[in-house]
């Protein structure tokens, strides 16, 4: 009887594993370099959000709010006060402007 079973050799899979290892060792070295600029671009975002809820504060109230604490629950989540990097928002009233910053 003859028996026609193909597959793949072990010599074939240990190719495969090893061209997937190449790719992943060139691959996870670049992610790593890339979490602070993640951090930043967040951050960066982060603020513009908290600035329109800043100026959204204003037109209902018609003053800016004394702290960012004022903001919560309203207008934001308390998560929302610090950066992705675990750092608080900066704030401040400068004459006629509420100005938020990052840190």
């Amino acid at each position: 009887m003859f028996n026609n079973n193909r597959g793949f050799t072990l010599i074939e899979m240990l190719i495969v594993l090893l061209i997937i290892s190449v790719l992943i060792i060139l691959i996870v070295p670049n992610l790593g370099d890339r979490s602070s600029e993640v951090h930043s671009k967040g951050c960066t975002a982060l603020v513009s959000i908290v600035q329109g809820q800043v100026d959204v504060y204003y037109m209902e109230n018609n003053s800016y709010p004394n702290t960012l604490s004022a903001l919560v629950p309203d207008y934001l989540n308390e998560d929302q006060l610090t950066c992705p990097n675990e750092e608080a928002l900066n704030y401040s009233v400068d004459g006629n402007k509420g100005i938020v910053s990052a840190p």
